[in-house]
């Protein structure tokens, strides 16, 4: 590391003298009453701000109706109306000024409105950026530095920086390289991510891909911007990559080994993606978890079910284990449902009966025949099974095989057809065996208790 030497101290000493000399032309005489008049705009356009936000809040209450980006947008100019304020008073003294007076009389004024409309629009361009971390740091990193150009103070604010380094070997590696690949590599990291919204809700909208291709599509067109993006900013700030690829093939290789799960469950999802054996919004049903494909995503598959449960299921389980998709090439499915019936009851009867009560549930398909069979004689009742279609399987199963368990009971009230239950019929073989009905022995010995 290099030591805090001639090139730190003088680039410290240049920067500081800068500031002082701004410092000094700000109290020169000449300066002074525009410096007053600041403060005093300054002061003038907070009071107005706390006064103006309170009307501007009642009057944005009564616009509930708005659409949520409007109100969003509304809040935010409730924050900054005092800097709004400040800026219109502060240009409206600096076109008059300049009217009836020299430019030079008003110079510190129009730098003040300049830095606070800079800052304006700095706040309310940040609110693209979704990560509320990520946009602190945008908006204080820009307006740190709008403020030092228009100042004029980045030359030697750049090199005060720059004086800062570490050097290993050929490398020299400065504060100000640091700050500039952070801030060209995030500004690429944006814009690739901006793209890659643009490009999904493109390949979204595209009826003629299928859903597996348009994910497949967009995660590797993901893949391929985020690491031109890092690539293309380290390059852009003068980074030497051959080091890089050294050590990174190095970490490769380890994590190779200590990540197998991790590496197995990505490759997995590609697998899955290229041969199509599952999709979003298909209905699966994997071990005791039965629900719909939510998203395909790198590591793992989310499966909501009807309880509003979302599981997390690794790609690797998909691939080696027993995956029942319920809609993989149609949407159709069969449900079977068995009842039973009394003998006294014709059996003709009771499948026509059946599958005319079966069509009167919605979700029932009607061009899919519906049947009834007879598959056995019980103890107790003739046993049927009953087959319909439904093409609708993530609207839940249990409900609409109870909605037809009811539309039978209806249907079988209707017509006098008997629901039987378990009866079993008791004869007496030796009638000479006298049945107990619980009265007192008439011999005169006690029947139970202790003697």
């Amino acid at each position: 590391m290099e030591p805090v030497g001639p090139n730190v101290v003088d680039a410290a000493q240049g920067l500081w003298s800068r500031i002082a000399l701004f410092v000094e032309i700000m109290v020169l005489p000449t300066r002074l009453t525009q410096l007053a008049a600041i403060i005093g705009l300054m002061l003038l356009s907070w009071l107005s701000g706390r006064l103006a936000s309170r009307f501007w809040n009642t009057w944005l209450r009564a616009r509930e109706h708005w659409p949520k980006w409007r109100l969003r947008l509304g809040i935010l100019v409730a924050r900054r109306l005092g800097l709004m304020i400040f800026v219109l008073l502060a240009w409206s003294v600096v076109f008059v000024m300049r009217e009836i007076t020299w430019p030079s009389r008003s110079a510190l004024i129009a730098l003040a409105a300049s830095i606070a409309t800079a800052w304006l629009v700095i706040f309310f361009v940040a609110r693209l950026i979704a990560n509320r971390l990520l946009r602190r740091i945008v908006s204080w990193g820009a307006w740190i530095w709008v403020t030092l150009f228009l100042l004029q103070l980045t030359d030697p604010a750049g090199d005060f920086l720059d004086s800062i380094a570490i050097t290993v070997g050929q490398l020299r590696l400065s504060a100000l390289t640091v700050l500039k690949a952070l801030v060209v590599t995030g500004l690429m990291i944006g814009g690739a991510r901006l793209l890659s919204r643009l490009i999904t809700g493109r390949l979204a909208q595209n009826q003629d891909i299928s859903p597996t291709m348009r994910v497949l599509t967009a995660k590797l067109l993901q893949i391929v911007l985020f690491s031109l993006a890092i690539i293309v900013g380290l390059k852009a700030v003068g980074f030497d990559l051959t080091g890089l690829a050294v050590f990174s093939g190095a970490v490769g290789v380890g994590l190779g080994f200590g990540l197998q799960k991790v590496v197995s469950n990505l490759v997995s999802g590609v697998i899955i993606l290229l041969d199509k054996s599952v999709k979003p919004g298909d209905v699966i049903s994997l071990g005791d978890t039965f629900g719909w494909i939510e998203e395909l995503g790198a590591r793992y598959v989310s499966v909501v079910t009807r309880d509003g449960k979302e599981y997390l299921i690794p790609n690797e389980d998909l691939v080696t284990g027993q995956v029942v998709n319920w809609s993989h090439t149609n949407s159709f499915v069969r449900l079977d449902l068995t009842f039973g019936a009394s003998y006294d009851d014709d059996p003709h009867q009771v499948s026509a009966i059946a599958i005319a009560a079966v069509k009167t549930v919605k979700r029932v398909l009607t061009h899919r025949q519906a049947v009834c069979w007879v598959t056995g004689f019980g103890d107790s009742s003739i046993d049927y099974v009953l087959r319909f279609w439904i093409d609708d399987a993530a609207g839940g199963l249990t409900n609409v095989r109870g909605q037809v368990y009811l539309a039978l009971w209806d249907a079988f009230k209707e017509n006098g057809i008997t629901l039987p239950f378990p009866q079993r019929e008791v004869r007496l073989v030796n009638p000479s065996l006298r049945v107990q009905t619980g009265n007192p022995p008439t011999d005169g010995t006690d029947s139970g208790g202790d003697h």
